[in-house]
């Protein structure tokens, strides 16, 4: 029998770069080195409609095979792997984990009865903010460990590099493409600012990959750019800390307020690149204000115009803040995070 199986969205064989996939795979990988490749197992949820025809399967397997098991569904899944779990656990009684991705599950509990009453069965409920835990606790949940989104990242040294960067600054996003992040109003704030100076102060570029239901919205998008807006495409999440360094800073213009500990906020910080945020729920969870970044409210694109007029006529607001970015990422590496899963498995038998 294995310690530990995870149910995740691998996609194996495919090219998936949201951050529901990454961060599967991440705990899965950093899980394999902590307790031995040969004690872990996964099951894929991809597969959407061919899913749920598997899913009893897989789910009973899991737990045939394995002395904990760890779920990572996305918001749909979570409805259908954890009551399954739930119930096939009466008979295996394996030690049951979920590893929360993103910032929904206090709204989801609140909606579905069931969800509540199979989730507080679980030895583990690991979410990525206090701000989730303290929504979740409302219900009167005891089982609940903050675990931050970690990564393993290349941290880059940025002690030499206070001169400050030439005109026109360059900006980014880098999250998926869809309205809901954001990206409308990342164009608009470039623009109002550069047509209030009469020249490009700041060039920005878009990456990520664009949301599927949203393609002929991004392409009419991209037919109206301005010389200084380009889309750069995906960036393998190896490589994203590489492409973010030569960035002046990133815009995070999200219009999701429940919004967890993203994963491209945590690859700026490892770039030494500070954040310009919308303030989310768990904003304060993830961003110092000041300190590693700035906020501006939620949806209130006037604010992130204000702020990056501020940002280019003092530059050093920006500049000032890489030394802090660097030292917030080491909170997000694996080594400081993982411990806090594995810590809560329960031993495999010895023999």
């Amino acid at each position: 029998m294995k310690k530990i199986g995870i149910i995740g969205h691998y996609a194996f064989g495919k090219v998936c770069l949201n951050g529901q996939t990454i961060k599967t795979k991440i705990i899965t990988e950093q899980l394999q080195q902590s307790v031995g490749d040969d004690e872990v197992c996964s099951f894929d949820t991809h597969g959407r409609w061919r899913f749920l025809l598997k899913a009893p399967f897989l789910i009973f397997s899991s737990l045939r095979k394995s002395r904990n098991v760890i779920m990572l569904p996305a918001y749909k899944g979570v409805l259908i792997i954890t009551p399954l779990l739930t119930l096939f656990n009466l008979i295996f009684h394996r030690s049951l984990h979920y590893v929360v991705v993103g910032g929904w599950l206090p709204g989801y509990i609140q909606r579905f009865r069931i969800l509540r009453a199979c989730l507080r069965s679980f030895d583990g409920i690991y979410v990525e903010t206090r701000q989730m835990k303290r929504e979740i606790e409302k219900f009167g949940f005891t089982n609940l460990i903050i675990l931050p989104n970690c990564k393993e990242l290349n941290i880059k040294d940025v002690a030499q590099e206070d001169a400050l960067p030439d005109t026109p600054y360059r900006l980014c996003t880098f999250s998926r493409v869809m309205q809901m992040k954001g990206i409308d109003d990342a164009i608009e704030a470039v623009r109002c600012v550069n047509e209030a100076y009469g020249r490009t102060v700041y060039d920005l570029t878009i990456y990520g990959p664009v949301w599927p239901a949203e393609t002929e919205w991004f392409e009419r998008v991209k037919a109206s750019f301005p010389s200084y807006v380009h889309y750069g495409g995906s960036v393998p999440f190896e490589s994203s800390v590489e492409t973010l360094c030569h960035y002046f800073a990133l815009l995070f213009p999200t219009r999701f307020y429940t919004e967890g500990v993203p994963g491209t906020i945590i690859d700026a910080y490892a770039a030494g690149v500070p954040v310009i945020s919308a303030r989310w729920e768990s904003f304060d969870d993830v961003i110092d204000d000041e300190v590693t970044g700035y906020g501006y409210t939620l949806g209130a694109t006037d604010e992130l115009v204000t702020r990056l007029k501020q940002c280019y006529e003092h530059p050093e607001l920006i500049t000032s803040l890489r030394h802090n970015c660097t030292t917030k990422a080491q909170a997000f590496l694996p080594a400081n995070v993982i411990p806090q899963l594995t810590a809560n498995l329960r031993p495999k038998q010895s023999h």
